[in-house]
């Protein structure tokens, strides 16, 4: 695992252990490159429609694109 993946995972654990009540912040890394293959962004994993929806989803949602986030760097 490359360590951008090390650092995003880790980020994405400490939102799942953070407070309900804290702001969720965007998972951007600013490396961003859609891989054709997959349909991720190489920086933080997420999908064009994750990525365009993100300022205007809920915090809830944005937690639930974080967790697949998490799933996604996991394999």
């Amino acid at each position: 695992m490359n360590p951008a993946t090390r650092r995003l995972l880790a980020s994405a654990r400490a939102v799942r252990a953070a407070a309900p009540s804290q702001p969720v912040p965007s998972p951007c890394v600013s490396v961003c490159r859609m891989e054709a293959a997959s349909g991720l962004c190489e920086g933080c994993l997420r999908t064009l429609d994750e990525i365009a929806a993100w300022g205007s989803l809920p915090e809830p949602d944005k937690r639930a694109v974080w967790a697949r986030i998490e799933q996604r760097a996991a394999r």
